[in-house]
């Protein structure tokens, strides 16, 4: 009988374990892709910037 407590207990702390593992991964993985996210989107940012200038300094040009 002490012996099923004793598996049922040791069974319970490892699906504890194994839950925890699960959650970590899963925060890591969350925050790999809000990270992928945010440079992707600040590289899209970047580019329109660029774009946007350049036409202000070909507009420039022009007006001079």
């Amino acid at each position: 009988m002490r012996n099923a407590a004793h598996l049922q207990s040791l069974k319970s702390e490892l699906l504890d374990i194994h839950m925890s593992l699960e959650m970590l991964e899963h925060e890591q993985r969350k925050k790999s892709a809000a990270t992928r996210y945010l440079r992707a989107r600040r590289g899209i940012e970047l580019h329109q910037e660029f774009k946007r200038l350049e036409r202000n300094i070909v507009d420039y040009d022009d007006w001079q």
